[in-house]
């Protein structure tokens, strides 16, 4: 795929970045209870890293801004990612804490997650003095709602060099209000709920009552609901052997935002290109353990 200006697409990726430690279990234990897990692997991890990952991995220029630090833990992340191809940003270079570690357990026979973190809590980042830079040299952003303070930044600058804005919404935050109207394209999980919204109707038109143009929510191996100026429907997802279901929506937030890239001006069709290929690449990211087996 190429730019519209030729090219490999270039993306820029804004959020959170953990070091994930993920377990494969028979069963996620009791209290006061150790069992032995038949696999694990360690990566780079969080919504905006994984979805970086999928984008370089798809051919795409990927640049990711973030917090790592320099603790020897998040040394394995930025070295994870460099060889991922995703090009850093770490705007906590200097920072001597642990960074944000995931501690993740997978059930065998189902391919469900238990997730403990501490995500973004740690940093509050200072977008950089030459963000509007950044953001001109990329053909779209995407933002997962971690640092919020750069996050919202990140979308005005966006805005302003008409760039696209891709939200991936995995949660309601605080500051999610206010991010919304700078954003083009929201996908959101089932679990991203805005004050008074019950389901996935109720979300897209909240979201576009904030001036969000295009719009979805995923469910899992359920229907992706849409709404865009001038319709609505569900995309089908693949049915897939599932083995791991963690990170299949950064996945798919990945391949969207790569998809999408080249797409000016964004039309109804392309953005069901869009959710479909998206949807494609997840479900076979689904089908195999950890968040890099399948990239082989």
């Amino acid at each position: 795929m190429e730019t519209a200006a030729g090219g490999r697409p270039a993306g820029l990726f804004v959020g959170l970045c953990t070091v994930d430690v993920i377990q494969l279990v028979e069963r996620v234990p009791g209290p006061d209870e150790k069992l032995t897990a038949r696999e694990q692997t360690v990566a780079a991890g969080g919504p905006a890293t994984n979805a970086a990952v999928t984008f370089a991995h798809l051919g795409g220029a990927a640049g990711l801004l973030t917090a790592v630090g320099c603790h020897p833990l998040a040394l394995a992340a930025t070295a994870d990612l460099d060889r991922a191809g995703v090009t850093v940003s770490d705007l906590a270079a200097r920072a001597t804490d642990p960074p944000a570690v995931s501690s993740i357990l997978v059930t065998a026979a189902t391919g469900q997650r238990a997730v403990a973190s501490t995500n973004a809590t740690a940093h509050r980042l200072t977008p950089p003095d030459d963000l509007d830079a950044r953001v001109a040299d990329c053909d779209i952003v995407q933002l997962d709602g971690h640092h919020m303070e750069l996050a919202m930044a990140a979308a005005r600058a966006a805005r302003a060099a008409g760039k696209v804005t891709v939200l991936d919404g995995g949660s309601w935050k605080p500051g999610t209000r206010n991010l919304l109207p700078w954003i083009d394209v929201a996908v959101c999980s089932a679990d991203f709920h805005p004050p008074g919204t019950g389901t996935p109707s109720d979300t897209l038109r909240f979201l576009q009552g904030q001036g969000v143009v295009w719009t979805a929510v995923t469910g899992g191996a359920r229907p992706i609901v849409w709404a865009g100026p001038d319709g609505s429907g569900t995309v089908e997802v693949p049915s897939v052997p599932v083995a791991d279901t963690l990170g299949a929506g950064d996945v798919l937030h990945g391949a969207l935002t790569y998809h999408l890239a080249a797409r000016r001006p964004l039309t109804e069709q392309g953005f069901l290109r869009a959710l479909h290929a998206a949807a494609l690449v997840a479900s076979r990211a689904c089908a195999s353990f950890g968040t890099r087996a399948w990239m082989l």
